[in-house]
C-alpha cells in the first residue's frame, strides 16, 4: 500500500518555480491554440464557405471533446504519471493544431479542432495537479494565479497573433505558426520531476481488471449520461431537420443533453452517498481493494463537499460568460465598431493582455494576502471580481464611443480575471492532494460542457438571427450569475477545508465511517 512507503522527497523551491514557469507558458500556448480560430473567422468563412453557426460548431467540438476527455485523463494522471499525461497532451494539441491549417472544408476543421481539445484536456488536468503539489498551502493561490494567467493572456494573445499573422500570411499559416512552440517545449515537460509522488504501484491495466465492471455495471454507472447524450442527439437531429444546417440550435441541444446527463450522474452519486454508498457500490464487492478504496474516497470527497458544488455550478456560468466573450469578441468588434480584423484584434490584444495579466496575478496575490486573516479569502476574491466585472461587461457591450470603450474594457477584463487563480486553488483546497487531478478533471468537464460548449454555438445561433450586438449580452450576465453562486461558497469553505484536513490524516477508516 502506498501509505507505507517512506516519504517521497519534494522539489527545491527553485525547481518548483522553474516547473511553474514551464507549465504556465504551456497553459498560455494551449489557449493561444484554442482561441486563434476566433481571430480568423472572416477568412475561414470565406475560404471554406462557412457561417457563424459552423464556427460555433467547430468551437463547440473543441469544448465538448475537451470536457469529455479531461475527466478520464485526470483519473489517468492520478493512477500513473502526471508528467507523461501532460507531455502527451502537449504533443497531441500541437500536432492537430498544425494540421488544422490544412483543412479543406468544415469536417476537416471540425475533426482537427476536436483533437486539439483532447490534447488540451490531457495537459490541463495533469498540469494543474502538478502546480498544486509544487506549491501547497498559502502559496497556492499565487502559483495558480500565475498558471491560470495563461487563460486570459493566452486567449487574448491567440486572437491578437491570429489577426496580425493573417494579415501577412493568411489564416492557414497563422494556425500552423502558433502550434510550433508547443512541440518544442514538450521535451522539457517530459523531464519534469513529480513533486511528491513515488512511482505508482498500480498500472492502468491492473486498475481496469480490478474494476471488474462488465457491461451491466458500466450501464448502471453511466446510464444518465448515455440517456442524456441520446436525447441530445435526437433533439439535434430534429432541430437540424427543421432549421437546416445553418442552425446552431442542434449543437446547443447536444451540449445540453450531455450536460443534463452529467447532472443525472451527479444526482445518482449523491443519492447513493446518502445511503452510505458510492457509485462503486454498483460494482462487485470483491473488486473493492485498496486502489478502489482511494477512488471511493475521491467520489465521496467530491459529492459530500458543499463548496465544490458551488464551485462547479459557478464555474460553469463563468465559463459560459468568459469563454464566450473571448471567442466572439473579434466578430463583435468588426461588426459593431466597423474595425478590420487586424485593428480589432490589436486593440483587444493590447489592452486585454495588460488587464488579463494584471487581473489574474492580482487575484492570486490578493487571495493569498487576505488568506493571512481569513480562510475564505479565495472565495471572497473570486466572488467580488465577478460581481464587479460582470456589470462593467454589460456596460462595455453598450458603449459605442471608442474613447470610453478602452477604459471600460480594461476595467471589466481586470475584474473578470481576478477569479482565475483563487477558484482553482479553492478546488484543490477542499480535496485531498492524492485525488487532485481526478477532481480537477471532473471540474473542468462539468464547467465546459455546461458552460462554453453551450455558449459558443448559442451565441452563433442568436447572432445569425438577432445580430451579434444583441446576442453577446447574455455572456456578461452569466458571469454575474456565476459570482452570485460562488458567494454561497464563502459560507461553507472553512468547514470543508477543515473537513478535508481531518480526512487527510486517515485513510480507509474514514471511508468505513461513511463520510
Amino acid at each position: 500500500m502506498a501509505a507505507s512507503l517512506p516519504p517521497f522527497p519534494g522539489p527545491t523551491r527553485a525547481y518548483a518555480w522553474y516547473a511553474l514557469a514551464l507549465l504556465a507558458v504551456l497553459k498560455l500556448l494551449s489557449y493561444v491554440n484554442r482561441n486563434v480560430i476566433f481571430a480568423l473567422v472572416p477568412p475561414i468563412e470565406f475560404d471554406l464557405h462557412l457561417t457563424d453557426t459552423h464556427i460555433g460548431w467547430v468551437a463547440s467540438a473543441f469544448v465538448l471533446l475537451f470536457s469529455v476527455a479531461v475527466f478520464p485523463f485526470g483519473v489517468l494522471s492520478d493512477l500513473r504519471s502526471r508528467r507523461a499525461v501532460a507531455t502527451a497532451g502537449v504533443v497531441i494539441w500541437s500536432v492537430f493544431a498544425f494540421l488544422a491549417g490544412f483543412s479543406r472544408g468544415f469536417w476537416g476543421l471540425f475533426a482537427t479542432r476536436a483533437a486539439v481539445g483532447i490534447g488540451t484536456a490531457a495537459f490541463t488536468a495533469a498540469a494543474a495537479s502538478l502546480v498544486a503539489d509544487y506549491f501547497p498551502g498559502r502559496r497556492r493561490a499565487v502559483a495558480m494565479g500565475i498558471f491560470s494567467a495563461g487563460i486570459p493572456v493566452g486567449g487574448i494573445l491567440g486572437i491578437t497573433l491570429g489577426g496580425q499573422l493573417e494579415t501577412f500570411y493568411g489564416w492557414r499559416i497563422s494556425m500552423m505558426a502558433v502550434a510550433v512552440p508547443g512541440l518544442l517545449l514538450a521535451a522539457l515537460v517530459a523531464r519534469l520531476t513529480d513533486p511528491n509522488r513515488p512511482p505508482p504501484t498500480l498500472t492502468v491495466r491492473q486498475y481496469w481488471r480490478q474494476l471488474e465492471m462488465g457491461a451491466t455495471g458500466a450501464f448502471k454507472v453511466a446510464w444518465p449520461l448515455l440517456l442524456g447524450s441520446a436525447c441530445g442527439l435526437l433533439a439535434a437531429w430534429i432541430l437540424d431537420s427543421r432549421f437546416g444546417a445553418s442552425s446552431s440550435l442542434d449543437a446547443a441541444a447536444l451540449a445540453a443533453g450531455i450536460g443534463l446527463g452529467l447532472a443525472g450522474n451527479l444526482v445518482l452519486v449523491v443519492r447513493a452517498n446518502r445511503r452510505k454508498e458510492t457509485i462503486f457500490d454498483f460494482l462487485p464487492s470483491e473488486s473493492m481493494n485498496d486502489a478502489l478504496g482511494e477512488m471511493r474516497l475521491a467520489v465521496d470527497t467530491v459529492f459530500r463537499t458543499p463548496t465544490l458544488k458551488y464551485l462547479f455550478v459557478g464555474g460553469a456560468l463563468v465559463a459560459f460568460g468568459m469563454n464566450g466573450l473571448v471567442g466572439w469578441a473579434p466578430t463583435f468588434m468588426a461588426r459593431t465598431h466597423g474595425m478590420s480584423l487586424a485593428e480589432g484584434t490589436l486593440l483587444l490584444g493590447k489592452w486585454g493582455l495588460l488587464a488579463g495579466t494584471a487581473g489574474t496575478l492580482a487575484g492570486g496575490f490578493l487571495a493569498d494576502w487576505l488568506g493571512r486573516y481569513t480562510g475564505r479569502s479565495r472565495m471572497i476574491v473570486s466572488t467580488l471580481g465577478l460581481l464587479l466585472g460582470g456589470p462593467l461587461g454589460l456596460w462595455l457591450l453598450a458603449v459605442r464611443d471608442m474613447s470610453l470603450f478602452v477604459p471600460v474594457f480594461t476595467a471589466a477584463f481586470f475584474f473578470l480575471t481576478l477569479y482565475n487563480g483563487p477558484v482553482i486553488a479553492a478546488v484543490f483546497d477542499v480535496v485531498p492532494a492524492r485525488i487532485g487531478a481526478t477532481v480537477m478533471g471532473a471540474y473542468l468537464l462539468f464547467i465546459h460542457v455546461a458552460g462554453d460548449a453551450i455558449a459558443l454555438p448559442l451565441v452563433g445561433f442568436l447572432s445569425d438571427r438577432f445580430g451579434i450586438d444583441r446576442a453577446i449580452f447574455i455572456l456578461p450576465a452569466a458571469s454575474i450569475a456565476g459570482g452570485v453562486v460562488l458567494f454561497f461558497g464563502v459560507r461553507t469553505v472553512l468547514r470543508d477545508i477543515a473537513f478535508v484536513a481531518a480526512r487527510t490524516t486517515a485513510t480507509h477508516p474514514v471511508v468505513k465511517a461513511g463520510i
